[in-house]
């Protein structure tokens, strides 16, 4: 099913929300950028964590709009 929702985002079926585009925009650039909250040269592993959640919140809007698809498709 989620390979029928990135069809449906390509073909311009689905339009994403400005929060999920903004949340997308901001998790790559600040997975890209030199700054980083919590540093993985100085804390190792746990300095991932931060990049962690930022995928972890970037992955939760996707299921939402992921939801909102599926429930356009049940009401249509």
């Amino acid at each position: 099913m989620w390979w029928t929702f990135f069809q449906a985002l390509r073909r311009g079926e689905h339009r994403i929300a400005a929060s999920t585009w903004i949340a997308a925009v901001a998790a790559v650039a600040y997975l890209v950028s030199p700054v980083d909250l919590i540093p993985e040269l100085v804390l190792g592993p746990l300095g991932l964590g931060d990049d962690l959640g930022v995928w972890g919140i970037l992955a939760v809007l996707v299921a939402r709009e992921h939801r909102r698809w599926q429930d356009g498709l049940a009401a249509g």
